[in-house]
């Protein structure tokens, strides 16, 4: 465990916390919160009248239990202190108010993760929250987890990568809401009475990221029959090395997002746009990360090689396969990084092996963020719709289109009267299939992607074991 000194309220330092985890409170805490959730609806609430739901009464003495829970437990995190306050407020203001819609902003207000980013530093979570990736539903979720803030990490941000609101976290443990494929924490997906002006933090599991990341990618290198070299081959084996390189991956992908010459909202909210675009978007984001880590490799920070690795593994092994095919803008990414690599002659699949051309991949990868940069670029001067086709034909440069795409066929397949956001609806949920090579490396490795549902450095190394 990492040991740390925390800054109080008041500016002293106390002393090293204990883990949450490990206190008696924990488990009572979690148990109440697990008992509490399958009594609430989508919107958390708590229909009464419901078959199965227990008296209100019930549902006020687990609240009670939470509430006892959560005081005991702060005082392990002074820094906590504020927001574990507006919690107990919110909760109690939930529970008297009969568990309607909860309204937890109070609390979210509080809480400021990011204006403390030491390593190792302990935060106890709670708020009604859905889990992307994971639960959809607004139910009470408890998480505990540490802050990953390395001095290495901390510098880059402060000279090169700015990013004030980036927190790169571990689980310690957690609700059945991330017993899941989540691996953010965003204050977003939390039950508020209104949003707030602005976000002043987010977080990912980079603990989670990297587990994933290495079973799926050791279980590809093995079905592929794909030759690492000696250094790519020890990271993928080495939980720390790639918790470093996802958190910087993740760092810099984060703040990619409203940077570069953007010609719409870089977050895309409030828009609705075909689900080719949000993938060209974080597939953008993804390769500026490796893009970067070409360059700092070059000035020897040591975690840059394994950022490139990383991106390009879980981009081309994992991202294609995962989740249904349903504007899988993730998965698009993917298939497209590995096309351009395959049409480029950086990766050839040949005798039934995967081969890659590990000194060309840096430079052709690149140049696909080149590509996508420019077409941003030129997309400020362009008319929304033109803007999507052209981000169509470079992707169906390289992905054929199904048979039976309206857009594949071009404008005039379209009723160009409509608005830009009603002619979304004529794309199809598969806009651009599986190749038959990702057909086929699904059904090997369908069933490991599945395993990684809730994974952590700790289940993954059990496993391993």
């Amino acid at each position: 465990m990492t040991e740390i000194l925390v800054q109080s309220g008041v500016g002293e330092q106390v002393p090293p916390a204990a883990r949450v985890v490990e206190h008696p409170a924990w488990p009572v805490l979690k148990d109440a919160v697990e008992q509490i959730r399958p009594w609430q609806s989508t919107d958390g609430s708590i229909d009464f009248q419901a078959e199965g739901t227990p008296a209100a009464a019930d549902a006020e003495a687990v609240v009670a239990r939470i509430v006892t829970a959560v005081e005991e437990l702060s005082a392990l995190l002074p820094h906590d202190a504020a927001y574990h306050q507006a919690l107990v407020k919110d909760l109690a203001r939930w529970a008297e108010g009969g568990f309607e819609v909860p309204d937890f902003l109070d609390s979210l207000l509080a809480f400021q993760p990011a204006a403390n980013r030491a390593d190792g530093l302990q935060h106890l979570v709670l708020f009604p929250m859905y889990t992307q990736n994971g639960n959809p539903d607004r139910n009470l979720e408890a998480v505990v987890l540490r802050m990953v803030w390395p001095e290495w990490l901390a510098e880059l941000e402060r000279t090169r990568y700015d990013n004030p609101l980036f927190c790169g976290i571990k689980f310690e443990d957690f609700t059945a809401g991330y017993d899941t494929n989540s691996a953010v924490l965003f204050p977003e997906t939390i039950a508020v009475r209104e949003a707030p002006e602005r976000f002043t933090w987010g977080g990912i599991f980079c603990d989670r990221e990297a587990a994933r990341f290495r079973r799926v990618t050791e279980a590809a290198v093995e079905t592929l029959g794909l030759e690492l070299p000696e250094d790519i081959a020890a990271m993928v084996h080495d939980q720390t090395r790639c918790e470093e390189a996802f958190v910087l991956w993740d760092m810099v992908h984060d703040r990619t997002h409203s940077h570069g010459d953007l010609p719409f909202d870089p977050f895309m909210i409030k828009q609705r746009q075909p689900f080719w675009m949000y993938g060209l978007e974080e597939l953008r984001c993804d390769l500026t990360a490796f893009k970067e880590a070409v360059k700092l490799e070059a000035e020897g920070v040591p975690q840059a090689r394994d950022v490139q690795y990383a991106v390009l593994f879980d981009r081309m092994f994992r991202f294609p396969l995962t989740g249904d095919r349903n504007r899988n803008y993730d998965g698009l990414g993917g298939q497209l990084l590995f096309a351009y690599l395959h049409k480029h002659d950086v990766v050839r699949w040949t005798d039934n092996k995967l081969f890659i051309d590990w000194q060309r991949a840096p430079q052709v990868t690149n140049q696909l963020c080149a590509e996508i940069e420019t077409l941003y670029r030129d997309g400020i001067d362009r008319p929304k719709l033109v803007h999507w086709f052209a981000g169509y034909e470079l992707v169906s440069g390289f992905l054929s289109p199904h048979p039976g795409s309206k857009w594949a066929k071009g404008p005039e397949a379209l009723d160009l009267t409509l608005p830009p956001r009603k002619l979304v609806d004529d794309v199809l949920p598969d806009e651009f299939p599986l190749s038959m090579f990702y057909e086929a490396l699904s059904k090997k490795l369908k069933n490991v992607i599945a395993s990684t549902k809730g994974i952590t450095a700790d289940s993954a190394e059990r496993v391993a074991a």
